[in-house]
């Protein structure tokens, strides 16, 4: 079977408009949320998200293109950008089996609350017709392969809080299926809006922790009360092994093995067992190794992380044989679609420099969640293999494993 490694990235979340500003925010202990600015959130039982602040998408995109780009779209551009510099292909690579795999969980959603305004207040007629173009999810993709010529797959996920990770899986398996020889992921997310916070508080997810924004997002902590939104996006070169080194391509990683599953049990209520199975899955296909670290989906969501800590006790054979693990959501807040990709590129990142970001805000036990979460500081430690969990509603689940080469 084809080997596939990661041979470039990008990231820009809450914390930083790079990967590399970024990651060190996260392991310094940083939190990126506080009260949204985006719109007036007065009126909302949760006024506090993870913004990506002074982003200008001018920077990445002709001025008389961004009115055509719903933000998801512009942040995703930018970390896009990063991860095909940071992979230095020559001017003459073979666009014609170069593809991508865009995902996000929900899109152009602030596109879609903006001209359903205008339908009732203006009329059909003032509605913008850049507004379907440029809140699709797939346009993603579409404004990433133009910019880069990219003439190979064009696929988009969309399966919510595990889009990301499944991107990374399918433009895997298009490599190894021979469809290409490279694939640019970009997992891009920004839904905080007023019916995007509206309507994921009405469900009772979101901390109100809005006095506290900075200690809100709190993962496995017992006093947990609800995931905090984020935004951002993140990209990943992948690349058939043999022509990575063909070219001299510096290698971050290899994707050793990935694992989905459903859950088939509640349309947002996570289960145990779906989880578990994309667990066993993933790690199966990599051989059963020793994993050195889990970046977990870890929302700060009562069900969620008691639930994920029970899956990793049975997948690693108990809680004696469970590596160290961690959520960096308590950093950058929930990134829905986009958390995929942010999280296993941290994870790649961490691998590379031997240090385990920490869970923050972590202050009083859980005995649900009693794993080595890693709380509050970072870890340094020799990292060969790291593990990336993504859940998400509709009981989609996403796993991938990545080896030190």
């Amino acid at each position: 079977m084809k080997r596939v490694v990661v041979t470039g990235m990008g990231m820009i979340n809450a914390l930083g408009h790079d990967k590399e500003s970024s990651f060190k925010a996260i392991c310094e202990g940083e939190c990126g949320i506080d009260r949204i600015t985006i719109f007036d959130p007065s009126t909302q039982s949760a006024q506090i998200a993870g913004e990506v602040k002074d982003f200008n998408p001018e920077t990445v995109m002709d001025p008389k293109e961004v009115k055509k780009a719903d933000r998801f779209i512009q942040l995703g551009i930018k970390a896009a950008q990063e991860a095909m510099e940071d992979a230095n292909f020559p001017e003459d690579f073979n666009k014609e089996r170069f593809g991508i795999d865009a995902a996000s969980g929900i899109g152009g959603l602030p596109s879609i609350e903006k001209n359903s305004i205008i339908l009732e207040t203006k009329g059909p007629r003032r509605i913008s017709p850049f507004f379907i173009p440029g809140a699709l999810v797939n346009m993603l993709g579409g404004f990433i392969t133009i910019d880069h010529g990219l003439q190979g797959p064009n696929l988009s996920a969309v399966t919510a809080c595990a889009a990301g990770t499944h991107a990374i899986s399918e433009a895997a398996k298009t490599i190894i299926c021979g469809g290409a020889d490279q694939m640019l992921v970009v997992a891009a997310e920004s839904a905080i809006s007023g019916v995007g916070i509206g309507g994921f508080a009405s469900m009772k997810a979101l901390s109100t922790r809005n006095d506290d924004p900075k200690h809100a997002s709190r993962p496995f902590d017992a006093d947990r009360d609800g995931f905090v939104m984020g935004e951002g996006a993140a990209a990943l070169v992948l690349e058939e092994y043999d022509a990575a080194v063909a070219r001299g391509a510096r290698i971050y990683a290899e994707l050793i093995g990935f694992g989905e599953s459903g859950d088939a049990n509640h349309i947002t209520t996570p289960s145990l067992e779906g989880p578990l199975r994309a667990m066993k899955a993933a790690l199966s296909m990599a051989g059963n190794p020793k994993v050195d670290y889990v970046n977990a989906h870890g929302t700060s969501t009562p069900t969620n992380d008691k639930n994920e800590t029970a899956a990793l006790k049975i997948a690693f054979g108990g809680k004696e044989n469970c590596p160290p693990v961690s959520s960096t959501k308590g950093q950058t807040g929930h990134c829905l679609g986009a958390a995929g990709g942010i999280e296993a590129v941290v994870s790649i990142m961490a691998m590379r420099d031997g240090i385990i970001p920490p869970t923050i805000n972590y202050v009083t036990p859980d005995e649900n969640c009693d794993l080595d979460i890693v709380p509050n500081v970072a870890r340094k430690a020799d990292l060969n293999i790291v593990m990336s969990n993504s859940f998400g509603f509709g009981g989609t689940n996403g796993v991938v494993i990545f080896k030190k080469i």
